[in-house]
């Protein structure tokens, strides 16, 4: 299996005017601490009824997302350099028929939470109680009203299997006044946290420490969108 260390060179296999570069870097260490310390999930059995699922949101920028997917064997490398080309299997947004390890497809912002809220519900009432479901969005996609649904009804329902990062650049349109993110969710009935999004033992404390009985939000504070 590959490194940290590897993905910005494999990131650099992949071109184009629709790279969304920003976009992909800001979500880099979640991404790569979620595959390398977190999820239950692995290129060998991708499709475990037992695993845990993650769900990028954000699939618009989804070039962090194929490395780190590359780096932990479960697409080749040699994918990468196709990407967005006629014929890739590598989409400007990711495509779960055509990506292994892809649980959706992704990329029209607002999307994924519902999705994971639902998710995380059908996997209480087949009895799974095991797999987590792991959301990543980023802090401008909050400002979609199909996540605040998703927010006050996963908090209703209390689904202590659900676990969102919110990577926060500072993006969002409106910005989000005293509290910030962590206090749009925690008046919903979620517990939150907020920890630096570079700082890889921080992500993987607040991402697999014990759970609440309560779905989860951890804000990954990133430098700044310029």
């Amino acid at each position: 299996m590959g490194s940290y260390a590897e993905l910005p060179g494999l990131m650099t296999l992949m071109t184009g005017d629709e790279k969304h570069g920003p976009s992909a870097t800001s979500t880099l260490d979640v991404l790569w601490v979620l595959y390398d310390q977190v999820l239950r999930v692995g290129p060998d059995r991708p499709d475990d009824p037992s695993r845990d699922r993650f769900l990028l949101s954000k699939g618009h920028g989804p070039a962090a997302y194929y490395a780190v997917l590359a780096a932990k064997g479960f697409i080749p490398e040699s994918w990468l350099a196709g990407f967005g080309s006629a014929g890739s299997r590598l989409g400007y947004h990711p495509d779960r028929t055509l990506v292994p390890g892809v649980e959706i497809g992704s990329g029209s912002l607002g999307h994924g939470l519902p999705l994971g809220v639902g998710l995380a519900h059908g996997l209480i009432a087949r009895g799974l109680t095991e797999p987590r479901v792991f959301v990543l969005v980023g802090d401008a996609e909050l400002d979609e009203g199909s996540n605040n649904e998703a927010i006050v009804y996963a908090g209703a329902a209390g689904l202590p299997n659900l676990v969102v990062v919110a990577v926060d650049n500072q993006s969002s349109s409106y910005g989000w006044g005293p509290g910030g993110i962590e206090a749009h969710f925690a008046v919903s009935g979620w517990s939150v946290t907020r920890v630096p999004g570079r700082d890889h033992a921080a992500l993987a404390s607040a991402l697999s420490g014990p759970g609440s009985g309560r779905p989860r939000l951890v804000v990954a504070a990133v430098e700044a969108k310029s």
